[in-house]
C-alpha cells in the first residue's frame, strides 16, 4: 500500500458497479480505502458517498469476507458520507438473518450508522439481538448499545431487563459486557450501584472479565466513602484474593494496595498473593506482582520487608524490566548495609533497561539519600556515573534534580555534587539542564572554600555555548565576582572582554550590569 493516491483508489472504486462481482477484486479495493483513511487521507463529502453509494451494491454477493470488508467501511465512513441510512434495511436483514457470522458485525454497523432519531425503529431487534444464544451476536450488541449511550440514554436505558438476562449468561464475555452495560445506566445512582453489586455478590460470576470489573467499581465507592473500609464492598475485594483466575487475585490484590488510608492489616493478604506471585512462572505475573510491591514500597516499606527474599531472587530474573524492579524495591525496604551490594548489582545491567526505569532507579536512589544520609558518597558517585552513561532528558533531568537534592540537604556533599555538576555541563546536550546547573553554580559556588575552581567550567559555558547556556554563564560569574573580593579581578576580566561586550549590553538587560562589579564591595 505505499504511495497510494487517493484520487487512483476512488477511480479503482467504479469497479463496485460491474456486474459480476469480482469478490477478491472489491474487497482489495475496501482494505485501500480503509487504510487511506487511517492514514489520515481527507476524502471530501461527495467523494465519500460516491464510493459509499457503489459499494452498497456489494451487498449482492454473498462472499463472507466482502461481506465483513463492507460492515468495515460502513463504520468508517458513515461519519464523512451522506445519505449512510440507505444501508438499513440491508443490515437489518443480515442483523435478523440465519448466519451467525453476518450478525454480530451487521449489529455494530447498523448501530454506527444509527441516530437517536432512528434508534426506535430497530429497538424491538436490539432487545432480541442482546439476549439472542450466540455470544458474538449478544456481545455485539450489548457493546453498541454502551455506544449508543451516549447520544441516547433514555432508550438505551429501557433496555435494563435484556441486560440484566445477558449477564446470567453462561458466556464469559457476554456477562462481562452485559455487567457493564448496567453499571454505566446505573453509574450516577450511588444505591442502585450497590445494589446491582450486592447481588452479583450474592449469585457469583461465571466471567474473570466481570469480576474485575466489579473489583474496579468497588473499590471506586470504597474511595468515595473516605476511607470506611469496614464494609461488604471491602470484604468482597478481599475475597477475590482467593479466586481461581489469576486475573482476579490481582485486580483484588491491586485495589486494596491502592485504596487510601490503608493500614497494615488490611495490606497484608494483598502483599502476601503478590509474594506468590514473584515466584510464577509467568514473567507476566512477576512484572505485576513486584511492580504493585514496588508502588507499596513508597508508602508502607515495613510491609514489603516479609517479601525481601522473593524479591533477592527476582534481582537475577532475566526480565531486566523484573530485575530492576526489585532492586529499587530492596532498596525502599532493605537496610543501610546492603545498599553497596545492590548498587553493584544493579550497575552491571543499567545500560541493558529502558529510561523509564532508568528513572525508578533513580527515584529510588533519591528515597535512599534521605534515609541514609551517611551514605551520599557511595549513592553520588552511582549518580555520577549514570549521568555520564547516554540517556534522554527526562531521564537525566531526574538524576540533576536527585544530585541538587543531595547537595541541599547534606553540606558535606556540597563540592563533591557541584564538581559532578560541572563535568556534566562540559558535555550536556539539554539546555534546560545546563542553565540550571548554571544557576545552581551562582547561588552555592561562591560560598564553598574554593570557589575558584568552578569558573573555569562556567567560563567555557560562555565561550562554547548557544545564548540561552551563555546568559546563564554571564548571570554566574557575575555572582562569584560580587560575592567574593578574591576573584573579582579575575571575573572582571573575563567580563570586559571584547566579545562579551555586546552580548551583555544587547541580550541580557535583565542580568546586573558588569559596572557594579569595579565599585568597592560594601560587606
Amino acid at each position: 500500500f505505499q504511495h497510494l493516491e487517493k484520487s487512483a483508489v476512488l477511480q479503482e472504486a467504479r469497479v463496485f458497479n460491474e456486474t459480476p462481482i469480482n469478490p477478491r477484486k472489491c474487497a482489495h479495493i475496501l482494505t485501500k480505502i480503509l487504510y487511506l483513511i487511517n492514514q489520515g487521507e481527507h476524502l471530501g463529502v461527495m467523494e465519500a458517498t460516491e464510493s459509499f453509494f457503489a459499494m452498497t451494491k456489494l451487498f449482492q454477493s454473498n462472499d463472507p469476507t466482502l461481506r465483513r470488508m463492507c460492515y468495515l467501511t460502513i463504520k468508517e465512513m458513515s461519519s464523512i458520507s451522506e445519505d449512510v441510512i440507505i444501508v438499513t434495511s440491508s443490515l437489518t436483514k443480515d442483523m435478523t438473518g440465519k448466519d451467525d457470522n453476518y450478525r454480530g458485525p451487521a449489529v455494530r454497523a447498523l448501530c454506527q450508522i444509527t441516530d437517536s432519531t432512528m434508534l426506535q425503529a430497530i429497538e424491538r431487534y436490539m432487545k432480541q439481538a442482546i439476549v439472542d444464544k450466540v455470544p458474538s451476536v449478544s456481545s455485539s450488541a450489548l457493546v453498541s448499545s454502551l455506544h449508543l449511550l451516549k447520544t441516547s440514554f433514555d432508550i438505551v436505558k429501557r433496555w435494563v431487563n435484556e441486560a440484566q438476562e445477558a449477564a446470567s449468561s453462561d458466556n464469559i464475555m457476554v456477562q462481562y459486557h452485559a455487567l457493564g452495560l448496567l453499571y454505566h445506566v446505573r453509574k450516577n445512582d450511588r444505591l442502585a450501584v450497590n445494589k446491582m453489586l450486592s447481588k452479583f455478590m450474592r449469585h457469583g460470576l461465571k466471567s474473570p472479565f466481570a469480576y474485575c470489573m466489579m473489583i474496579r467499581v468497588a473499590s471506586k465507592l470504597l474511595e468515595e466513602e473516605a476511607g470506611s473500609h469496614d464494609s461488604p464492598l471491602f470484604d468482597f475485594i478481599e475475597n477475590c484474593l482467593r479466586n481461581k483466575h489469576e486475573m482476579v487475585v490481582y485486580e483484588a490484590a491491586s485495589a486494596i494496595v491502592n485504596l487510601p488510608s490503608c493500614t497494615a492489616k488490611e495490606l497484608a493478604p494483598a502483599v502476601s498473593v503478590l509474594q506468590l506471585f514473584c515466584s510464577s512462572p509467568k514473567a507476566a505475573l512477576r512484572y505485576a506482582a513486584v511492580r504493585t510491591l514496588n508502588k507499596v514500597a513508597m508508602k508502607h516499606p515495613s510491609a514489603v520487608t516479609a517479601c525481601n527474599l522473593d524479591l533477592e531472587n527476582l534481582v537475577t530474573d532475566s526480565n531486566r524490566s523484573i530485575a530492576t524492579l526489585a532492586i529499587t524495591t530492596l532498596l525502599k525496604t532493605g537496610s543501610e548495609s546492603s545498599i553497596d551490594r545492590l548498587m553493584k548489582q544493579i550497575s552491571s545491567f543499567m545500560s541493558e533497561i529502558s529510561d523509564e526505569f532508568k528513572v525508578v532507579v533513580v527515584q529510588a536512589i533519591s528515597a535512599l539519600c534521605q534515609k541514609y544520609p551517611r551514605k551520599h558518597a557511595v549513592l553520588m558517585n552511582f549518580l555520577f556515573t549514570m549521568l555520564r552513561e547516554e540517556g534522554g532528558f527526562e531521564y537525566k533531568r531526574a538524576i540533576v534534580d536527585c544530585i541538587i537534592s543531595i547537595i541541599e540537604e547534606n553540606s558535606e556533599s556540597k563540592e563533591t555534587g557541584l564538581s559532578h555538576l560541572c563535568e556534566f555541563i562540559e558535555d550536556c546536550e539539554f539546555t534546560v539542564l545546563a542553565t540550571r546547573i548554571l544557576h545552581l553554580l551562582g547561588q552555592e559556588g561562591p560560598k564553598t572554600n574554593n570557589p575558584s575552581k568552578y569558573i573555569r567550567f562556567i567560563y567555557n559555558r560562555v565561550v562554547l555555548e548557544h545564548e540561552e547556556v551563555r546568559a546563564g554563564a554571564v548571570s554566574a560569574l557575575a555572582k562569584f565576582g560580587a560575592q567574593n573580593e578574591d576573584v573579582l579581578p579575575s571575573i572582571l576580566v573575563l567580563l570586559k572582554r571584547g566579545h562579551l561586550e555586546p552580548y551583555l549590553t544587547q541580550n541580557i538587560p535583565q542580568a546586573p550590569s558588569p559596572p557594579f562589579l569595579g565599585k568597592p564591595l560594601g560587606f
